[in-house]
């Protein structure tokens, strides 16, 4: 917002702001009588209003059965932007790009059909997970424009189904460690803070933007108990809340994760004692702030190419996944495991822990097979 001084003494405010169905910018203004901290408050509530107003006219406006692919993405776009993380926003940006580029940005989504999807679906050749969750960001989109009212029927979502991922059994093993592996991880890394991290996420089940953002009071180790209330956001460097509802938790501390935080606290402590630093996180750097995720994540994986034979494409967040996998392995339920989590409704949790389950009820059964006991 700015402000420019007329002729008859008074102030016109003005704000720019861009039509999300157009793209085009716009101006509105209003005109007070004087410019001070007050005037100003006043006249941005204004604006803010004016321009709410216009871009839902602009969006009542619009013409359902000329409505473009393009159009209904900027439409979701800046519902987003106003709703949803930015992490979130990021993720869905780059998923809607390739809807656009493969289904054609300028289709009329009143013309789109499961029959013109598929097709263009399987002209990309690519696998069948990726296919898949390209169908499951469509589904939202489409459901999101249903929703309010710009597409009238979706009947033909009903129709659009994904195919069975015949090698799902062999990527879930590819998403989470053995134990073995992780201790061997673990005391591979060269970095002692990132090699703490690691086996503190594995243990706790943290997302790792959870962890970064915990202050040392989050960790009470005399109630046993590490209060999840924020999230770092590492892409953009900004600490908010954490990623659902459910994710606002308490998660209890086991001897052995008790353990191990005594020991990253003594040695946080005697860091900052050795340099002067005063900080409130219960993870930083020698400056006090945040760890560096992406050195951090990289080191990870290429650590993880040089000490472990499985096949695996390692990413900070293996590691809860390795909590779930060892978890079920202790025969903890399913059920305990998504609350400690943080997960309302997980379905990758929910296939790593069947998938560890099956396995161990496998290898039961061989141990039985040959036995005789009469």
């Amino acid at each position: 917002m700015w402000a420019e001084q007329l002729p008859n003494g008074k102030v016109k405010f003005i704000e720019r702001y861009t039509d999300p169905m157009t793209l085009k910018e716009h101006r509105v203004s209003v005109r007070l009588s004087k410019n001070t901290a007050s005037t100003r408050k006043q006249a941005q509530a204004t604006l803010d209003d004016k321009i709410a107003q216009k871009i839902a006219a602009s969006a009542a406006s619009v013409q359902k059965d000329r409505l473009r692919l393009r159009e209904l993405v900027d439409l979701y776009r800046t519902s987003q932007n106003n709703s949803r993380r930015a992490s979130t926003c990021a993720r869905n940006y780059y998923a809607c790009n390739s809807l656009m580029k493969i289904l054609g940005e300028d289709i009329l989504v009143e013309k789109l059909t499961a029959g013109y999807v598929n097709k263009k679906l399987q002209d990309q050749h690519e696998s069948i997970g990726t296919t898949n969750e390209r169908i499951t960001r469509l589904k939202a989109l489409i459901r999101w424009g249903y929703k309010n009212d710009y597409i009238e029927d979706i009947r033909w979502l009903d129709k659009l189904e994904k195919e069975e991922d015949k090698e799902k059994k062999i990527k879930l093993e590819e998403k989470y460690l053995e134990a073995h592996e992780l201790k061997l991880l673990v005391a591979k890394l060269p970095v002692q803070k990132w090699a703490y991290l690691s086996e503190f996420t594995a243990l706790s089940g943290l997302r790792i933007g959870e962890a970064l953002a915990l202050f040392d009071s989050d960790v009470d180790l005399k109630n046993r108990t590490i209060y999840v209330t924020k999230n770092y956001d590492t892409k953009n460097n900004e600490t908010g809340y954490p990623k659902t509802s459910a994710s606002n938790r308490e998660v209890y501390i086991q001897d052995e994760l008790y353990i191990l935080c005594r020991r990253i606290r003594a040695s946080m402590n005697q860091e900052r004692m050795l340099t002067g630093i005063r900080t409130n996180l219960f993870f930083s750097d020698v400056s006090g702030s945040h760890l560096n995720y992406f050195s951090y994540n990289k080191c990870l994986k290429e650590t993880a190419k040089k000490v472990l034979t499985k096949n695996i494409n390692i990413t900070t967040h293996i590691m809860r996944h390795t909590h779930v996998a060892l978890m079920a392995e202790q025969g903890i339920a399913l059920d305990v495991i998504s609350r400690r989590l943080g997960h309302s409704d997980s379905k990758i949790t929910r296939e790593i822990y069947f998938h560890v389950t099956q396995k161990m009820k496998e290898r039961d059964n061989q141990l039985i097979k040959e036995i005789h006991i009469l």
